[in-house]
């Protein structure tokens, strides 16, 4: 537990606004994938409202990453570069945003259906998404982080997806990961014990077909079978009332 940094309930709320900030990102990117835009225009109308709203785009520079958002399309898992490429319908893309404000980062992302998608790709999306939740509900003190993962990697691989392995969710303040990694599988009892004052980014990744995965260019990671990938992630504040989740997805919701 020593390379873990607890936060106060102050650090806490000032996640928190950082967090409002990226929701409020992913609500704005989400009236706008449609199909025909190209990447690149989402990621600079991200860059715009976050500066304008006096936030710091948090993955921009951060390991040499060239672009506000990363956007990942089909079997692309995570990294995905901006790029003139335009959504089609039947896509399906993740956007994963940070933000820094007064210091302290936050981080959340969501798969969009782009137009009509089959109905088999919506039920991952559904999947996945469940699967968030139900590892959110397993973060209360007392509890370890391997019933985090167990809980993940049982309901997705109930409907026979794969859980990519070589990625993992992670702690969240002054750094944008921190220790401890949480793993989208596990052994319930397992891992370190979740205490009050940790801040985690929960997210699985999940594929349609084969969990291994292969690095394209300097940046994205894709599904070594070309399967489709999901990716759902929120920040998560462990309390004593419970997991409280410090990230939303209402502002995509209410745009439907």
């Amino acid at each position: 537990m020593s390379n873990i940094i607890l936060k106060s309930k102050e650090e806490i709320e000032l996640i928190r606004q950082s967090n409002i900030l990226v929701s409020k990102t992913l609500g704005l990117l989400s009236k706008h994938i449609k199909s025909g835009i190209k990447t690149i225009d989402l990621d600079i109308l991200a860059e715009e409202f976050i500066r304008d709203n006096k936030g710091i785009p948090g993955f921009k520079g951060f390991k040499n990453f060239p672009n506000t958002l990363c956007i990942s399309i089909n079997d692309e898992i995570v990294h995905g570069l901006p790029s003139n490429r335009e959504l089609i319908d039947g896509d399906i893309v993740t956007i994963d945003c940070g933000v820094i404000m007064n210091e302290f980062y936050g981080d959340s992302a969501y798969t969009f259906p782009v137009g009509e998608v089959k109905e088999e790709i919506k039920q991952l999306l559904k999947i996945v998404k469940e699967s968030l939740y139900k590892g959110i509900e397993k973060s209360i003190i007392g509890n370890r982080l391997g019933d985090i993962g167990f809980i993940i990697q049982n309901h997705n691989q109930d409907h026979n997806y794969s859980i990519i392995r070589d990625l993992c969710g992670h702690g969240v303040g002054k750094n944008l990961h921190e220790e401890p990694k949480v793993f989208n599988y596990g052994k319930r009892g397992n891992g370190i014990k979740l205490q009050e004052g940790m801040v985690i980014a929960i997210e699985p990744m999940i594929s349609m077909g084969s969990h291994k995965t292969i690095q394209e260019g300097s940046h994205t990671i894709k599904t070594m079978d070309n399967s489709l990938s999901c990716h759902f992630e929120h920040s998560v504040a462990i309390t004593k009332k419970g997991p409280d989740i410090l990230s939303t997805f209402k502002h995509i919701e209410e745009n439907g």
